[in-house]
């Protein structure tokens, strides 16, 4: 993680905002300033996690740790908590003193879109139909058939203007998805995924290219995205872009319990 010093704090704030509406969990409650994020029919750690959000809010972190560990079980979730540069490290060094570890690191990444060079046309035009988009978006990723109807609640649940992106040879054919959704000034680029026989082949390229012009028209003068830092493909594609490191957030799972779906 980086030092605090470093990063822009405000901005770390307005990001963790969101992308909390860019995804949205089913059920949301606080603890003082921690985030409660549950959603009982997926398992995405974004969406069944809890996220502190006060530097200096970590009193009775046992007690409350404990009675957040039995809201996940009446869900079915494993307990996760989500360490952003805003997480007290009094909380840090008390999970780590109980036997917690870390599990993922994940990159939030920012871009200027008002000089990022794009086409002039869209290879992919956004789509506003929920169901085929998650129909192509479970083939792409190769995902599982079962979270159909859970992926569809989702992304009909995100408030902000909704651009779904689907690059395929025919109709019923997707080589590729992401979902952009634009909050005001700000675009969100989420769950971008290419066919695994159709990588290396540029379609990554222009499906974004594709959602961020469309969010460039529509508005928006920044775009955002959350990469899990070893993923370096995806990573070497964005910056192709502009987009560079605004800060990580990891996650943090105490001795063998499931740590949950992927991104």
């Amino acid at each position: 993680m980086q030092d605090n010093k470093a990063v822009n704090l405000p901005l770390v704030r307005r990001l963790e905002a969101v992308s909390f509406r860019a995804w949205p969990a089913s059920s949301v409650i606080y603890d003082g300033s921690w985030q409660i994020r549950l959603t009982g029919s997926h398992p995405s750690k974004r969406i069944n996690c809890v996220v502190p959000l006060d530097p200096s809010d970590y009193g009775n972190s046992a007690v409350r740790l404990e009675k957040a560990r039995k809201r996940f079980e009446d869900f079915g979730r494993p307990l996760v908590v989500r360490e952003t540069t805003l997480m007290p490290p009094q909380l840090k060094d008390f999970l780590v003193k109980d036997g917690w570890s870390v599990f993922e690191e994940v990159k939030v990444m920012t871009a200027d879109l008002s000089g990022m060079e794009l086409p002039e046309t869209l290879v992919s035009l956004p789509s506003h139909d929920i169901g085929r988009f998650v129909e192509a978006s479970l083939k792409v990723s190769d995902g599982d058939a079962s979270l159909r109807p859970a992926i569809a609640e989702i992304v009909s649940s995100i408030k902000p203007t909704l651009g779904l992106f689907i690059n395929e040879e025919v109709e019923g054919s997707p080589l590729a998805t992401v979902i952009c959704v634009q909050d005001n000034d700000l675009a969100g680029i989420i769950s971008l995924d290419v066919d695994k026989s159709q990588r290396q082949k540029g379609l990554g390229t222009q499906i974004l290219a594709s959602a961020l012009r469309w969010a460039r028209i529509s508005g928006a003068k920044s775009a955002w995205l959350q990469v899990v830092s070893t993923n370096a493909a995806a990573i070497a594609l964005y910056e192709k872009f502009g987009f560079t490191e605004a800060y990580r957030y990891r996650y943090w799972h105490k001795g063998a319990e499931d740590k949950g779906a992927e991104e």
